[in-house]
């Protein structure tokens, strides 16, 4: 299952999924009908805080690669708090009690951390802290940048101009500092390849996605 498929991180993991012989079927979670372009099967519902009721729809699923999120520019404190905390955990847990076997993968941040100054960063390490006490294999990976591949990119208009305008850095910053940026696609290859380990990592750094998401 995949929440978060229109969005700049979903949508590369979305091309991951549709390509690689390792997926079986891909299931969207989606707020509105028709959200996901490709023929990918969808989920709907308008609130995903109301996820329990979704029931029996939510088993079945080996794995959960979770992209939603809000975007930390322009986005005020109780709204980021509420998209990428309550929302993400409500979705976890509901996903985990359907699926006691599965692997519930994150996207999170590099430098989350529950005590940081800053908000974004702050937030996503309280998210991290109660995802991983599910009773359930969770995966926190830590991108830097995620550059948008050929095809993909976001739909916020604040960030907009700065994918825009900054690609050409962001494709040469990952070439040179692997550790800071990585592509959607290879955020995808690497969710893909931890889903199937036996023993994956807790905490996934964006270095270590860039050479996951290579050998994927």
């Amino acid at each position: 299952m995949l929440t978060g498929a229109t969005g700049l991180v979903g949508q590369g993991v979305a091309l991951a999924c549709q390509s690689s012989p390792r997926i079986s079927s891909v299931v969207a979670l989606v707020r509105r009908e028709g959200a996901v372009a490709g023929g990918v099967e969808e989920i709907v519902l308008p609130d995903f805080g109301r996820v329990s009721e979704l029931g029996a729809a939510l088993s079945g699923f080996d794995a959960c690669f979770y992209c939603a999120g809000a975007p930390p520019l322009g986005t005020e404190e109780g709204r980021y708090r509420e998209v990428t905390l309550d929302t993400t955990v409500a979705v976890a847990r509901a996903w985990a009690a359907a699926n006691p076997q599965g692997r519930f993968l994150y996207v999170s941040g590099a430098g989350a951390d529950p005590k940081s100054r800053f908000m974004p960063l702050r937030v996503k390490g309280e998210t991290e802290q109660v995802l991983a006490e599910l009773p359930i294999h969770v995966v926190l990976l830590r991108p830097g940048g995620v550059r948008p591949v050929a095809g993909t990119g976001t739909r916020h208009s604040l960030l907009k101009p700065l994918y825009w305008g900054g690609a050409p850095l962001m494709k040469l910053a990952g070439a040179i500092a692997p550790s800071l940026v990585t592509s959607n696609v290879a955020l995808g290859r690497a969710m893909i390849t931890l889903a199937g380990m036996a023993r994956p990592p807790l905490i996934v750094e964006c270095g270590q996605i860039n050479r996951i998401g290579a050998d994927g």
